[in-house]
């Protein structure tokens, strides 16, 4: 599922509209990166160079210039040579960019550094990701010695430097309805990999199989890559909340907790289901789930245009106090648990977080000291949890080595969200319906 072209001339457009006059953006691709002695990892974009351009090749370089005479948009990427095209795979090449990727100029990376500081020269300031490659900072400062180096000819290198992400970021937060359909589309897929799960799973069966499974579903359905690295945690391994080892035996009586998502397009999905490897939840799992999965609705109906980013974890945290009080879990007043984080022995992480390019995406959480408002167009995770330790000596051993998590993926819609993962089953009586058949 690619997006059109004229997604990418959007988004450009709307980051040149935010930066100031006689000013230049500068973002690069991503670096490779050895996996060992001299083998790569797979090339994964950076994400927004690819927001910006949908190019995912490597070595490559966009520049931004609003209300450039001869063109706003220029790349630099890697020309066309077939000797290394051999061993590497096609590439765009300078020729081809223009009619293919919507620059507006092309010039071989090679010559980056004769062609760009004549780009920068004269501009007022540029916008650049600093901090986060130290070989691009070095690689931007030498550029603009360079043009201290002919202050005296006349050049005028720039004043400021302006921290880019802050402007795209805000851009990339709000997600447009041909990005929602795409997330759709990943969120559609990760749930036939984990009904598949549910579906396959046994006792006696490793992690890892259930892992392969998840693996053969992504790719069978045009996902090359998982979002992240998959946790699939049987037992007490639950309890670990990034576990991603995979390699245990799964045994009767486990609760499975599979938390996996794949990657379409470059965009992410994120799902946790949590089931009983025997296809039937016992007593003190049942309660527990049930518990949590309450805490997941109550989230989700909170999340809805003028609430605020915090608004869905106070409504889970809500719901398990409560439980865990009934349960005998902790003791006292709700309000005074909740004042004082008690409840943190048993669920320590918040219920979301921003879902998009990034499995955890960009975006700020709070504006100006307070919590942000949800808009039209976020697009977000409602993630509760309990994990009761297996040597927790304070609770009944009836509770201990449990842990389960739900999770969902939500878009804020005009008058409120709507589920994106409801391909696959949460609910008790579902779940054990589907693993019986």
């Amino acid at each position: 599922m690619k997006l059109d072209s004229r997604e990418y001339a959007k988004r450009r457009r709307q980051l040149m509209d935010l930066m100031t006059p006689d000013s230049i953006a500068i973002i690069p691709s991503a670096p490779t990166t050895i996996r060992n002695r001299d083998v790569e990892h797979p090339f994964r974009q950076d994400s927004d160079f690819y927001y910006l351009s949908g190019f995912a090749e490597e070595h490559a370089v966009v520049v931004l210039i609003p209300g450039r005479e001869h063109g706003e948009y220029v790349l630099f990427c890697q020309e066309k040579i077939k000797e290394q095209e051999i061993w590497t795979g096609r590439r765009v090449g300078p020729e081809a960019a223009p009619e293919l990727l919507g620059c507006d100029d092309a010039f071989p990376i090679s010559d980056i550094d004769d062609i760009l500081p004549g780009l920068i020269e004269g501009k007022d300031r540029v916008y650049a990701s600093l901090g986060v490659s130290p070989n691009f900072d070095n690689q931007l400062m030498q550029w603009v010695n360079h043009i201290k180096t002919q202050v005296r000819n006349g050049a005028t290198p720039p004043r400021e430097f302006s921290a880019l992400d802050h402007l795209l970021h805000e851009i990339r937060l709000i997600k447009s309805a041909a990005e929602v359909k795409v997330m759709q589309r990943a969120c559609d897929i990760s749930a036939d990999a984990h009904t598949r799960a549910m579906q396959m799973v046994k006792p006696g069966m490793y992690e890892y199989e259930l892992e392969a499974e998840l693996m053969r579903t992504f790719m069978a359905a045009g996902s090359r890559w998982p979002a992240y690295p998959s946790i699939v945690g049987t037992g007490d391994n639950a309890c670990i909340l990034h576990y991603t080892q995979n390699t245990d035996q799964i045994k009767d009586g486990d609760l499975i907790l599979i938390d996996a998502g794949c990657e379409l397009d470059y965009y992410a999905s994120d799902i946790t289901r949590t089931f009983p490897a025997n296809g039937k939840f016992s007593e003190a799992q049942r309660k527990l789930y049930q518990l949590v999965l309450d805490a997941n609705y109550a989230a989700i109906d909170v999340v809805k245009p003028g609430n605020n980013w915090n608004d869905p974890h106070e409504a889970a945290v809500r719901v398990l106090v409560a439980g865990l009080v009934e349960y005998g879990l902790l003791e006292g007043s709700e309000e005074e648990l909740i004042e004082s984080q008690a409840y943190r022995q048993f669920y320590m992480h918040k219920t979301g977080h921003w879902l998009g390019m990034d499995v955890h995406d960009v975006g700020e959480y709070r504006i100006d000291g307070e919590w942000r408002l949800l808009e039209e167009g976020m697009v977000m995770t409602i993630e509760p949890g309990l994990y009761i330790a297996p040597d927790d000596e304070s609770v009944d051993p009836k509770w201990r080595g449990i842990g389960i998590r739900i999770e969902d993926d939500v878009v804020v819609t005009k008058d409120g969200c709507k589920v994106l993962t409801s391909g696959v089953v949460k609910d008790v009586d579902a779940i054990e319906a589907l693993m019986a058949g």
